[in-house]
């Protein structure tokens, strides 16, 4: 199971939200190139960034600093955060990033998000965000009507690849991922690759995801709060 350490930036800093709102925000480093750096040391060459700016206004307003990462440090990012259109996808792409997550434009511009799966299949990564049983987008502020069933196997039809799906009620709460959830993804989509996010607390949570066959995980909050090292994290991707 890859484990991929995570940066969530807003307004040029690397920040947690507590359950997606922005309300509730801790800084954890002004810079977001020293948290990245931390990560390569660590010895992982993959992270996981998100512009929450970009989330919540629609513009990529932090792509210099996730630039600056790629850069600097020579490792590969996948992004999501404001990504509207195909011509946004493009340009992520062209500036370096080695896999777009979409989730919005999923739901919102659905002719678009069907031209990237087409011609960029390998690159990119769904965001599937569940509140209450439903499909999030828009920051996390609104919710699709479409089943997540309904809508995963048309994407799939479609050529997608993998999927990045987040559990909102546990995002940043480090109470355990939703591991039923996440079994219940693999049982039912078992052709393609799984990315768990939110609620990883403890070395023993990754233990069962990994158990469970879950491709990949990201890791945040349990990191920044100090309840898991980054060797242990680093240890499932040997």
């Amino acid at each position: 199971m890859q484990t991929i350490p995570a940066i969530d930036l807003l307004n040029g800093q690397a920040v947690r939200l507590h359950k997606g709102s922005y309300e509730e925000v801790t800084i954890y480093d002004k810079s977001p190139l020293n948290q990245a750096k931390k990560f390569k040391d660590a010895g992982f060459d993959h992270i996981h960034v998100v512009d929450l700016n970009g989330a919540k206004q629609g513009e990529f307003v932090n792509l210099p600093h996730i630039k600056e990462i790629i850069n600097e440090l020579g490792i590969s990012v996948q992004t999501g955060g404001g990504i509207r259109s195909f011509a946004d996808v493009e340009m992520l792409l062209d500036a370096g990033l080695s896999k777009v997550i979409c989730s919005s434009m999923a739901i919102k511009n659905e002719k678009d998000w069907l031209k990237t799966l087409e011609k960029y299949p390998e690159d990119m990564i769904l965001g599937m965000d569940l509140k209450d049983g439903k499909i999030a987008y828009s920051g996390w502020l609104e919710t699709a009507e479409e089943s997540v069933e309904s809508f995963l196997s048309r994407m799939i039809e479609a050529g997608l690849q993998e999927v990045l799906c987040t559990d909102i009620s546990k995002d940043g709460t480090l109470s355990g991922p939703n591991f039923e959830l996440y079994n219940d993804l693999k049982k039912n989509f078992p052709g393609i690759r799984i990315i768990a996010s939110g609620g990883v607390s403890s070395l023993e949570d990754l233990q069962k995801l990994a158990g469970a066959d879950i491709d990949a995980v990201v890791i945040g909050k349990a990191y920044y709060e100090n309840r898991i090292s980054l060797k242990d994290v680093a240890s499932f991707n040997l």
